[in-house]
């Protein structure tokens, strides 16, 4: 699992000013920039490679007016029209720091307020009123094999509608977003992500959302970022939530598992057990404030993260063991069944 790599991750919301961007040219050395008349006929693409790129303009075409960019208090995202009634799917990190909200689509730019949000799983609706969006087409993302053609669309660093492409590299389980939240299952691709690329749009070649763009690795041995590595939300999960939300606000079911304590780090000691739930999981299991978890279902909890982590690949209704330090300094491993976590905004 990703947790055990030495890899950072840093959700991609983006500042509200635009990086220096510096145009590259060539100045030449005074030879001709004329191709040989008998070396034009080695030049010349090979008819797959043109089909190719006529693919990703067409998937630019279709898709781009989607893809729009949002605006919070704290800087710049990406997002995407939902439906034909101006809902906008996004990360939860673009819009958590409040509004004012504003979205802009092609050359308009609309007021947007906030639907609902679920931070376990860094998903937010925000909604623009009386424009016409375009929808996006969400994929089947279950269908997804390594190796698929993958093209992310979005604002990075708020340079506006921009695209870069890659592939499928993997698909990850409990990726920690490195602040207590934990995705269960995310896409690794090599199409280059950036800040402000979050909420925007990885899609296929047909054109179709196939996840949310979500993190970016950084490297902490070099201390920069690690190129080709990113992740998104597959777009399975982002359509189930984002319908929760427009429905009812927040998300009724979110199918993750449940512990029933608030947390906190010990500097690597395990995780402390601040209050448990009365009635939840934990505290019929046993746990009691003070006690801190050193392992669940085998594997070791020295951080908030890594136990965001573990469980996020647990289902609803598994029994599994936790390992824990009571405050008497006494060890003891219980029997505990995981609920659902409750949906919440």
């Amino acid at each position: 699992m990703l947790r055990r790599h030495a890899w950072w991750l840093a959700p991609l919301a983006g500042a509200a000013v635009a990086g220096g961007v510096v145009a590259a040219v060539s100045l030449g050395g005074g030879s001709s920039s004329t191709t040989p008349k008998t070396n034009q006929a080695h030049l010349r693409p090979a008819a797959a490679a043109l089909a190719f790129q006529d693919a990703i303009t067409a998937v630019v075409r279709k898709l781009s007016p989607s893809v729009v960019q949002i605006q919070s208090s704290q800087g710049l995202g990406s997002g995407v029209v939902f439906d034909s009634n101006g809902d906008v799917v996004t990360n939860n990190h673009v819009v958590a720091e409040g509004g004012p909200f504003s979205v802009t689509a092609g050359a308009h730019t609309y007021g947007a307020t906030l639907v609902g949000r679920f931070a376990p799983d860094d998903i937010a609706v925000v909604r623009v009123s009386g424009a016409q969006l375009t929808p996006a087409a969400f994929a089947d993302s279950s269908a997804l094999q390594v190796g698929d053609i993958a093209i992310a669309i979005g604002n990075p660093l708020g340079l506006r509608s921009s695209v870069t492409d890659g592939i499928v590299s993997a698909f990850r389980q409990g990726v920690s977003e490195g602040n207590g939240v934990a995705l269960p299952l995310v896409i690794q691709t090599s199409a280059p992500i950036n800040p402000g690329n979050s909420g925007g749009a990885l899609a296929d070649l047909e054109g179709r959302v196939i996840g949310i763009p979500t993190l970016a690795a950084t490297d902490p041995a070099l201390g920069g970022s690690a190129p080709g590595i990113g992740f998104a939300i597959p777009s399975n999960l982002v359509k189930n939530l984002a319908a929760q939300i427009i429905r009812n606000g927040h998300v009724v079911n979110s199918h993750r598992a449940y512990l029933g304590v608030k947390i906190g780090d010990t500097n690597g000691l395990g995780v402390l057990v601040q209050s448990v739930t009365s009635g939840g999981p934990a505290a019929k299991a046993g746990l009691e404030s003070g006690d801190v978890i050193k392992s669940l279902n085998g594997h070791a909890t020295p951080t908030v993260d890594d136990l965001t982590s573990v469980a996020s690949e647990l289902r609803p209704g598994t029994k599994v063991s936790v390992a824990i330090v009571t405050q008497q300094g006494k060890h003891e491993t219980l029997q505990l069944t995981l609920g659902t976590f409750p949906g919440s905004s």
